[in-house]
């Protein structure tokens, strides 16, 4: 049995996620944005092994008392699975001063990765889990212009931060060689959630489907090991160029060490 933290678990991809964890047997720490919306989940589920915790993913002040919950809740950490993702039409900056998109799918995947590493590191076989996707091969980064000052689309901002979960995710593997720890990532598919409806305008597959390759990922056995990669269908396959530019991978990791630099004091 496994202690799992599911980021953006009250609806979509990530309450499947949690509904098919919790069905194995796993422990999950449950994540919303409210307490309230995380307990409706789990009473809704019917869950017996999963706890809510709760926190705003747009502001890094609750990024840091998520994970201060989450500690709260156990001392060790055996999978930690950023789900939660959002779809801005509007240029929105947050009160940290980050855009809004990239704030909630890169920056506080980011910073609670941070946050929760030690934990995560207590366990016999660590996993980091970050839910991207094939928009990530349309993303360009302006390392000078995070915020889209100079020229804002919504479908470019997410592009861009699913672009930045892959960078990420290499990053932290290269940083992580030599510990019990993988970081991988993912496409879920072309799934039939809030986002895809809201953002794209069209119906997409079940969130059963949408869910499979983040349980894999999580659970499976075979990828006990493997890390640093970027998985379709529950396979490894091929990012962007974009994507394993190892410079820009780089430079984005101490760009945004920068940039969270208020947020990872203890």
């Amino acid at each position: 049995m496994k202690m799992i933290l599911i980021t953006g678990a009250t609806d979509g991809i990530g309450r499947e996620t949690a509904r098919q964890l919790l069905a194995q047997g796993h422990w999950v720490l449950l994540h919303g944005r409210t307490q309230k919306r995380a307990q409706q989940t789990i009473d809704a589920l019917n869950a017996t092994t999963a706890v809510p915790v709760w926190g705003d993913l747009a502001a890094m002040c609750q990024v840091q008392v998520l994970a201060d919950q989450v500690r709260q809740h156990t001392p060790v950490l055996d999978v930690l699975l950023h789900n939660a993702g959002v779809y801005e039409h509007t240029r929105c900056l947050t009160a940290d001063g980050f855009e809004r998109t990239m704030a909630v799918n890169y920056f506080s995947p980011f910073l609670l990765t941070q946050r929760l590493l030690d934990l995560v590191k207590i366990s016999p076989q660590g996993r980091i889990v970050t839910v991207s996707s094939i928009a990530h091969q349309s993303g360009r980064l302006d390392l000078e212009d995070l915020t889209f000052a100079r020229h804002f689309d919504g479908y470019a901002a997410y592009g861009a931060s699913k672009l930045a979960n892959i960078l990420f995710t290499q990053t932290l593997a290269q940083r992580l060689a030599g510990t019990a720890v993988t970081a991988n990532c993912l496409h879920p598919g072309v799934i039939d959630t809030k986002l895809l409806r809201s953002g794209f305008g069209i119906d997409g597959a079940p969130v059963a489907d949408g869910a499979r390759t983040s349980v894999y990922l999580a659970t499976a056995a075979a990828v006990s090991t493997l890390t640093g990669q970027y998985f379709i269908d529950a396979q490894p396959a091929t990012p962007s160029a974009a994507a394993r530019d190892e410079r820009l991978a780089e430079a984005l990791w101490q760009v945004s060490i920068t940039a969270l630099q208020p947020f990872l004091k203890p």
